[in-house]
């Protein structure tokens, strides 16, 4: 039988995002920062292509974001609620990290590969701050698939993408836990 590792399993059990609305100061040093990233850069990796990486926003940073990503709603013709919307992680925000998809020319590795191991990136990111004690959150919204605000704001090159934005700072209050796939509904067992 494996030897498990019950303390980690137990966290994958009841792990919970913590909603970014409900995240204050302080946020995480950069010395804090460097080994979740670490963790998150252990995220499995086919034909070790590091189709992925990051881009630290500092608290700093986040005003300029949210008038960028207004800009771009309003180009784009989105009513107030949505522009309210697409403004708020930035608005609220205090640090997040930017995963950025970068597809590599490959082989053997098909791009849906890289995608989805920068997916994995965040969850690993996510996972590593709730492991830490931190709150954080992986959100997306308007402002990772307008492409100009990822140019203007991220310099993202026209072969990378955002695969999410992960906000980490200190939670304010538990969230309440939310109903969880039934297993027996959603799985297939294939034997000989």
């Amino acid at each position: 039988m494996p030897a498990p590792n019950q303390a980690s399993l137990d966290f994958l059990l009841s792990r919970r995002s913590r909603p970014a609305k409900t995240l204050s100061a302080p946020t995480p040093t950069r010395d804090d920062l460097l080994p979740l990233l670490t963790a998150a850069a252990r995220t499995p990796d086919h034909g070790k292509l590091e189709p992925w990486r990051f881009v630290v926003i500092e608290s700093g940073a986040m005003p300029r974001l949210a008038q960028a990503v207004e800009a771009q709603a309003r180009s784009a013709g989105l009513d107030d609620a949505a522009i309210d919307k697409a403004r708020s992680q930035f608005d609220q925000g205090h640090l997040a990290v930017a995963v950025i998809e970068v597809q590599k020319p490959s082989e053997k590795v098909p791009p849906i590969e890289q995608t989805y191991s920068a997916g994995a990136v965040c969850l690993a990111l996510l996972n590593a701050a709730l492991a830490s004690g931190w709150g954080a959150n992986w959100l997306t919204g308007f402002a990772a698939h307008n492409r100009p605000f990822l140019r203007e704001t991220l310099s993202l090159a026209d072969h990378e993408s955002l695969a999410g934005f992960i906000h980490i700072a200190t939670e304010t209050k538990v969230p309440p836990e939310r109903p969880r796939p039934a297993i027996e509904e959603i799985t297939t067992w294939l034997s000989a």
